[in-house]
């Protein structure tokens, strides 16, 4: 870790506007491929994304991944190969969503392409699906967990398997301590560029409307979630708060905050081992929901 904030000290800083997504991208695609995991662009639900399809896989399971990149960059081509990891060590298909970034389509479109997703893949005959996402994709997946386990209820749909996160932005409000008291140990966020990225993103709208900042939603209803943080980042408190509200609505919550790591620390599984740990323990988790 030491190393990499070496390396992170002479980069220029991380764009979270749309002239930033080709670095972003080049960025997320170094991760090696994983071995025994074939990709496939598709659409599920009229939304693009890439199938990651290990090689041995759970009868009618499948993953939703919602990728980080605060609503403005990522996608789901420079995010497969990471993807297909966590596939892999949860033995089912994932299908990674490229749903609609602002500027160019801001609120709802992120919300509602991932509601479409979701129900594209119960409509192709999955019944266990399992949200998993990042940062932004984090929150988003929480979101979307909470939608769809309410409109379980009418049997619209089956209710999500699990959730897992990883560093998820669950406050669009920038309301958490941690924004202030991990501001000089988090070398790749600050609050500033938060702030751009959610005007971009919400414009005018209300930053605790639960659609967008699930730490304001009703979380009762969730299914087993599993959150993974780093002890260093700016976002903690989105996490830590989101695994309180959980533990007191009643629903099953997992939280492990990794000692002095950064955000979204398991996509650097190529250098650090704590993000292979830890993508190992969301891939247990994964796979004993699914099966279940």
């Amino acid at each position: 870790m030491l190393a990499m904030r070496a390396v992170i000290a002479v980069q220029p800083a991380v764009d979270f506007g749309p002239g930033g997504r080709a670095a972003f991208d080049a960025l997320m695609q170094r991760t090696p491929a994983a071995a025994g995991v074939a990709y496939e662009a598709a659409t599920m639900g009229g939304v693009p994304g890439w199938w990651c399809r290990p090689a041995d896989v759970a009868a009618d399971a499948a993953i939703l991944y919602l990728h980080g990149g605060a609503y403005v960059v990522g996608s789901a081509h420079a995010y497969r190969h990471f993807v297909g990891h966590i596939a892999a060590r949860a033995k089912a298909p994932a299908f990674v969503a490229d749903y609609g970034l602002a500027p160019e389509r801001p609120f709802p479109a992120a919300v509602d392409d991932a509601d479409a997703a979701y129900r594209g893949l119960a409509a192709a005959g999955f019944s266990r699906i399992a949200i998993v996402g990042d940062s932004a994709g984090g929150g988003l997946a929480l979101g979307l967990a909470a939608r769809m386990a309410q409109v379980a209820r009418d049997r619209a749909v089956s209710c999500p398997a699990a959730v897992a996160v990883m560093s998820p932005w669950t406050d669009l409000a920038l309301t958490g301590d941690s924004i202030v008291a991990r501001a000089k140990r988090d070398p790749l966020l600050t609050r500033e560029t938060l702030e751009s990225a959610r005007h971009l993103y919400l414009g005018q709208m209300d930053s605790k409307d639960p659609r967008v900042s699930p730490l304001y939603d009703d979380l009762s209803s969730l299914p087993p979630v599993l959150i993974h943080v780093g002890e260093d980042e700016i976002l903690l408190d989105d996490a830590r708060c989101c695994a309180d509200r959980l533990a007191k609505s009643g629903s099953a919550a997992e939280l492990h905050v990794w000692q002095g790591m950064l955000h979204v620390f398991p996509a650097n599984l190529a250098v650090l081992h704590a993000a292979r740990e830890a993508l190992d323990i969301a891939g247990e988790f994964l796979r004993r929901n699914l099966t279940r």
